[in-house]
This record gives structure tokens, sequence and C-alpha cells, in this order.
């Protein structure tokens, strides 16, 4: 068992992780914690930009979207939660510290000279549907690696985040 603390997902290896039960070679684990570390960091960076959405919302349908997304942002906080300690449970290390997600999401920079209701609705769409399709991507990445648990995780998560797209984008249809 190693005690070693990789500082992002790019040294995740089978030194670095604990020993388990779990009947995955150790070679198989370790790629999958790095896929967990890349989509919590994108989803952490989620659950930030919804906050940072919920906080300076101004304008039409205010307290509507205002209370939508403290919904969104309570279901997103769940899957952060059940894909970190999902890499724990596979010996790894779950990577989500500011520098850790800083470093290491996906997802393009979220304006923060926008208030506007509109204006936060259309860059939440943006940032929902390219963290969506990235956990698409690791559904079928960590099937192929034969982690069907994992994959089952990161589908759940997908669908709740296609479902909060769909409010957010109805938000937007006229």
């Amino acid at each position: 068992m190693s005690s070693a603390n990789p500082s992002n997902i790019n040294e995740v290896n089978a030194s670095n992780l604990f020993a388990t039960r779990i009947g995955l070679s150790d070679d198989t684990r370790a790629k999958v914690v790095a896929i967990i570390n890349e989509r919590l960091a994108d989803l952490i960076d989620l659950q930030l930009v919804i906050k940072q959405a919920h906080w300076n919302l101004k304008g039409s349908n205010f307290i509507g979207v205002h209370e939508m997304l403290d919904g969104f942002r309570a279901e997103v906080d769940g899957f952060v939660d059940s894909v970190a300690e999902r890499a724990t449970q596979l010996g790894g290390t779950a990577l989500g510290t500011v520098q850790a997600v800083g470093q290491n999401t996906n997802l393009n920079a979220y304006p923060t000279n926008i208030h506007q209701v509109e204006d936060h609705l259309k860059a939440l769409a943006d940032h929902y549907g390219d963290a969506a399709n990235l956990v698409r991507k690791a559904i079928d990445d960590t099937d192929e690696l034969g982690d069907q648990d994992t994959s089952d995780l990161f589908t759940e998560v997908s669908r709740g985040l296609d479902k909060n797209l769909w409010f957010i984008e109805s938000h937007l249809q006229k």
C-alpha cells in the first residue's frame, strides 16, 4: 500500500494506488482513476460556475433561475462526491483541490463579466454541454477498460447533466 499522493492526473500509476480487493488489475485501476480525476476536475469546475451564475444573475426571471440553479448545484455536488469516492474505492486519490481543478479542468473559463440571466444561461449551457460530452466519453473509455461500475456511475452523471442542460436550453428557446 502506497501513501504517494499524485499532484495531477498524469502521475497516476499502479505505484500510487492503495491495495483493494476490487477485481481489476492495477494498470486498469490506474487508468480509470486518471479518467475519474479528469472528470472530477470538470465537475468541480461546473459546481463553481453554477454558483458564479447563481450569485450574479440580474434581470427577467431572476428568482426562478436563481432557485433552479440551487437545485442544479445540489445535484452536481452529489455527482462530485460519488465520482471522487469511486476514485478512492479503486485505490486512487481523488484530486479535488482548487489547484488540481484549475490545472486539470477541460472546460473553458467561465466569463465573470456577464450579469443578465440570458447571458448566464448561454454560458451555463456551454459548460453543461461540454461537461456532459466529456462524461459520455468517460462512459465508453471506462467500459472499454472493463470497469462497468465506473461506466455506470458516469451514465448516471450523464443523465443528470443532460436533464439540467435541457432545462437551461428550454429557458433559452423562443
